[in-house]
């Protein structure tokens, strides 16, 4: 298997659009219409505000994978988390280890700035994600149920 880069970028990174592209790709595969633009413009929000941290994956000179990641709170433990919020592999390159290696990467990190844990999110039918996860070895929640409400105007 070929060594995978990792990088966490910056606000004025060169690499910006490269992981613009990725979240664009990311967007686009939970059913949001490509919008480059939006993409890059989110990101680099949340890096000069310093409210989330891009990771970005390499493989054989070609960006293939990114993460971001949102600093939480745990209010039962009172601890720190970190939320894994987004995690996306170009489609040539799964099964690959630039999954594993983002994740692992994300872990490292959290263990670095003392969080608790990682929490992620993923969708029902995304058994792939699913697999990777477990075996990297987080655990499926029970006994709490989601709600989101629009704030759109009515």
């Amino acid at each position: 298997m070929t060594h995978v880069e990792i990088f966490e970028i910056d606000a004025h990174a060169p690499e910006l659009d490269a992981a613009a592209l990725l979240f664009d790709r990311y967007r686009s595969f939970y059913g949001r219409p490509s919008n480059l633009g939006l993409a890059r413009n989110y990101l680099r929000q949340r890096l000069e505000a310093h409210e989330s941290t891009v990771v970005l994956a390499r493989l054989e000179g070609q960006w293939v994978g990114f993460c971001q990641l949102y600093r939480g709170f745990s209010s039962i433990s009172c601890t720190q988390t970190v939320i894994l919020n987004d995690l996306y592999v170009a489609d040539s390159q799964r099964n690959s280890g630039v999954g594993r290696a983002l994740i692992e990467h994300t872990v490292a990190l959290a263990r670095q700035r003392g969080a608790s844990c990682v929490v992620l999110e993923t969708a029902v039918i995304n058994q792939r994600a699913q697999a990777l996860y477990e075996r990297l070895g987080f655990e499926r929640q029970q006994g709490f149920v989601a709600y989101a409400r629009s704030l759109a105007p009515l």
